[in-house]
């Protein structure tokens, strides 16, 4: 059984984190993003029994752009069992290992904040975009793990930059539906990831499982807190998802039927007005603006604008009519860091703000 969850008292909150899965692509990443943050320091790394035991920069096959930061060097791996010296857990496990992992985990009384899909539609589990659906953590105490333990999700790489563009739309005039095809990175798939032979100079018009994540998850992450548990977003999309040879930053082609007639304009003044309903709760890795609208026809593109706002804000462009459906735009988002390590990093601070994990959820009733 670990220590107790509760932060100690200083300036800023504190805790120590552990990494569930930190030899993969995510996990490394959740290292990177990690290495400076200001309220989480890495205590706890852990994978598989082939790296279990060994230090970290030997178990760890590094493919980040920057070192392995020093502090988490030699740190021993290890074995994915729920006894880490840490206060929470950062899941960047594969879904073949998260389930039964990342349950272990939460029956032991940790909170988990998966990166996985594993749990992400299940109905006591938090899909969750910390700017679009803060309240939804409310289901983190619908959940009766014996410990006190809970799972919050983030989605898939690209319904994270899907949803947050449909959010203004959704709000301003309804969504009846929409057709999506998006355009993946390479690292969307992982490491060592796509064939050369398939990646090079080629488009592969097929992702396994991934359509289906993208016509679902946003329904739930766009739909309203009814009592203890979520009334999904009524809108049909129809989803095609494809690799391209693009290192990072996943596109997405959006058509959009509205269920009130808007212009063009007034589409672009709602994305660009979009206010942030968590702006005044100063997250370390919130952006200062989360959708960065683009009037260049040329614009956005992976390789010049993947980095904004270190990867955290969502780029929209190319908005304008649609001829067959009402309007059309393109959407840009860093798969890695705002549909992977990154987005789970702020959903961490948005539980710390709300006090989800500041006691476990035995203690907040308690005391409540």
């Amino acid at each position: 059984m670990r220590n107790s969850p509760c932060v100690r008292q200083s300036r800023e909150p504190q805790f120590r984190v552990g990494i569930l899965g930190a030899t993969g692509a995510v996990g490394q990443k959740f290292v990177e993003i990690l290495a400076q943050h200001p309220w989480f320091e890495i205590t706890a790394l852990a994978a598989s029994a082939r790296s279990a035991g060994r230090p970290y920069s030997q178990a760890a096959r590094w493919i980040g752009s920057t070192c392995i930061p020093p502090a988490v060097a030699q740190m021993a791996v290890s074995p994915l069992e729920p006894n880490l010296d840490c206060d929470f857990v950062f899941s960047g496990l594969s879904a073949q290992a998260a389930g039964p992992a990342e349950r272990a985990f939460a029956e032991a009384g940790y909170p988990v904040i998966s990166n996985a899909h594993n749990y992400r539609m299940h109905a006591d589990v938090p899909l969750l975009i910390p700017e679009i659906n803060p309240d939804h953590t409310v289901l983190i105490e619908n959940q009766m793990w014996s410990n006190g333990g809970f799972i919050v999700t983030n989605p898939n790489c690209s319904t994270v930059g899907l949803t947050c563009a449909l959010r203004p739309l959704h709000d301003a005039f309804g969504i009846e539906a929409l057709y999506v095809t998006t355009m993946q990175a390479l690292t969307g798939a992982g490491y060592p990831g796509v064939s050369s032979l398939d990646a090079l100079a080629n488009v592969v018009p097929f992702i396994s499982g991934e359509e289906e994540k993208v016509s679902s998850e946003p329904l739930k992450i766009l739909g309203q807190v009814v009592g203890h548990r979520i009334e999904h977003a009524s809108v049909k999309i129809s989803a095609q998802c494809t690799r391209v040879p693009v290192l990072e930053g996943h596109l997405a082609c959006v058509s959009v039927k509205l269920q009130r007639e808007a212009s063009a304009g007034e589409v672009r003044l709602a994305l660009e007005e979009f206010s942030s309903p968590i702006a005044t709760y100063a997250l370390p890795s919130e952006p200062l603006k989360l959708l960065r609208v683009f009037d260049d026809e040329r614009f956005p593109q992976p390789r010049r604008h993947v980095t904004m706002d270190g990867g955290m804000s969502v780029g929209v462009g190319r908005i304008r009519p649609c001829e067959v459906l009402d309007v059309k735009f393109v959407v840009l988002v860093h798969n890695t860091v705002r549909g992977a390590a990154g987005g789970a990093v702020l959903n961490a601070e948005l539980l710390v703000r709300q006090g989800y994990l500041c006691k476990t959820i035995k203690e907040m009733f308690s005391v409540g």
